[in-house]
C-alpha cells in the first residue's frame, strides 16, 4: 500500500537528515540530486526541519550563485549533547560531545581499588558533570557506557558479576539519577567491534570477530552486521574457553585456566619475562602492551621473534576456536595488546590458523586499540539520540 502523506514526509525528512549526518552541509539542489525527490518536496522538508530547530543555514554554496538554492543547510550540532564512558575496573574517561560526534571535552580518573562503592561512584559521576560543564552543555541527552561484564539483553543493565567492583552497576543507576539524560550500557567488547567497523579496521567487513587483547581478554562477534550477544548477553566470553597449555580448567566464577591464562595482560608480560623481553611501561594502558611494542619494534632480535611466535601460537589457539563455530573470515586483534602488534602479530597469528583452519579467515590488527571503547560508547550515544531527535513526530 502506498504510504500516507505523513508517512511519506516523515521517511522524506529521516533520508534528508541522514545525508546531512553521512555528507555534511548540503545545498537544497544537492539534497534533490541525492534525495531523487522533486524541488517542492524538498522545499517543503527543508521548511520543517528548519521549524523543528533540527537543521539550520551554515553558508551559501558559492559567491556566483543567490537564491534559495544557493544556501548551504547543515544539522543543528548543538541540539544535544552526548556523553561517553569507558568504565574499567582502575578508572574511568569520559568524552562529551556534540550531536554530531564532535569531541567538545575529555577527561578520565583513576579509582583505587580500596576506596568503596559510594566515592567511586560520586567520583565518577562528578568527572561527567565536569566535563559537560566544559563542554558547555546545559544537559546531556544521552549517554554511552562501555563496561566489562555482561549486559541482560532483557532489561539492557549491567548484571552483577564476579570479580568485577559493585560501583560498576551502582554507577548507571547514579548517572540516571542524577542526569536528566538516556543511558545506554553495552559490553565494552561490543563497543569496541562497533568502532572498528565504523571507523577502524572492519570499515569494509559485516562479518568478523573482533578478539580483544587487554587487561583481560573477550570477543565480540559481528554477524551480518549486527552485534550477537547471545541469550544470557555472554557471547564472547572467550576468556572462559578452556584451551589447551592452561594448568586449569575455568570454572562458572572463574576464568583461570581458561584462554584468558594464555592470553590476559598478566600471562603476556610472563611470557614476554621468559623470553627476556623487557619495555619501559607506558601511563593507561596494560605493561603487556609496551611489551608486545617493543618486540614489534626490534624483530631481528631473537627473543623479540621468539616471543612473538609463542604469543602467536596462544592467539591462535583462542581463534581457532571462535572460527571452527562461527566462520567469521576475518579476526580483527584488538585491544592495546592487539593494536600494539599490529600487523607483524597478526600476521603471525593468521599464518597459524592457515595450518590450523580450513575456514579462510584473514587476521587484521586493530587501528584503535584501547580507544575503540570510548569510541563505541560515543557511536551509541550519538545513534541513539538522533533516531530520538529524527523520529517522525506522532500521529494524530
Amino acid at each position: 500500500m502506498p504510504a500516507s502523506p505523513s508517512t511519506a514526509r516523515a521517511i522524506n525528512d529521516r533520508l534528508a537528515l541522514r545525508l546531512l549526518q553521512q555528507e555534511g552541509p548540503l545545498t537544497a539542489g544537492q539534497l534533490k540530486q541525492l534525495t531523487g525527490l522533486s524541488r517542492p518536496t524538498v522545499a517543503d522538508l527543508v521548511e520543517r526541519l528548519t521549524a523543528a530547530g533540527l537543521i539550520s543555514i551554515v553558508g551559501e554554496s558559492g559567491e556566483q550563485r543567490r537564491g534559495p538554492n544557493a544556501r548551504v543547510f547543515g544539522i543543528v550540532a548543538d541540539q544535544a549533547h552526548l556523553a561517553a564512558l569507558d568504565v574499567r575496573t582502575e578508572g574511568v574517561s569520559v568524552v562529551v560531545s556534540d550531536l554530531l560526534g564532535a569531541e567538545l571535552a575529555r577527561a578520565s580518573v583513576p579509582i583505587a581499588d580500596d576506596i568503596g562503592t559510594g566515592p567511586a561512584v560520586e567520583q565518577a559521576v562528578t568527572l561527567v558533570e565536569r566535563a559537560a560543564k566544559e563542554a558547555g552543555a546545559e544537559r546531556l541527552h544521552t549517554v554511552g557506557i562501555g563496561a566489562p561484564g555482561l549486559i541482560d539483553p532483557a532489561t539492557g543493565e549491567l548484571r552483577d558479576s564476579s570479580g568485577l567492583p559493585e560501583w560498576h552497576r551502582r554507577l548507571v543507576a547514579a548517572l540516571q539519577e542524577r542526569l536528566p539524560a538516556r543511558v545506554l550500557v553495552e559490553n565494552e567488547t561490543n563497543l569496541a567491534a562497533l568502532a572498528e567497523q565504523r571507523d577502524g579496521a572492519a570499515r569494509d567487513r559485516d562479518t568478523f570477530v573482533l578478539l580483544w587483547l587487554g587487561h583481560g581478554t573477550g570477543a565480540a562477534v559481528m554477524l551480518d552486521g549486527r552485534l550477537r550477544r547471545g541469550a544470557s548477553g555472554g557471547a564472547g566470553e572467550i576468556g572462559f574457553l578452556p584451551v589447551p597449555g592452561t594448568s586449569a580448567l575455568p570454572s562458572a566464577t572463574d576464568c583461570a585456566g581458561g584462554f584468558h591464562s594464555l592470553a590476559g595482560a598478566a600471562a603476556v608480560a610472563a611470557l614476554a619475562e621468559r623470553y627476556g623481553v623487557v619495555a619501559d611501561p607506558t601511563p593507561h594502558e596494560p605493561y603487556a602492551a609496551a611489551l608486545v611494542r617493543r618486540a614489534v619494534a626490534t624483530p631481528d632480535e631473537p627473543d623479540s621473534a621468539g616471543f612473538l611466535d609463542a604469543l602467536a601460537d596462544r592467539l591462535a589457539i583462542g581463534a581457532a576456536s571462535v572460527i571452527a563455530v562461527l566462520d567469521p573470515g576475518c579476526v580483527v586483534l584488538g585491544g592495546e595488546v592487539g593494536r600494539a602488534g599490529g600487523d607483524v602479530l597478526a600476521a603471525r597469528v593468521e599464518e597459524r590458523l592457515v595450518r590450523m583452519s580450513p575456514l579462510p579467515t584473514m587476521v587484521r590488527a586493530s587501528m584503535l586499540g584501547g580507544g575503540a571503547v570510548l569510541r563505541g560508547a560515543l557511536l551509541t550515544a550519538r545513534d541513539g539520540a538522533q533516531d530520538e531527535l529524527f523520529a517522525p513526530p506522532p500521529a494524530r
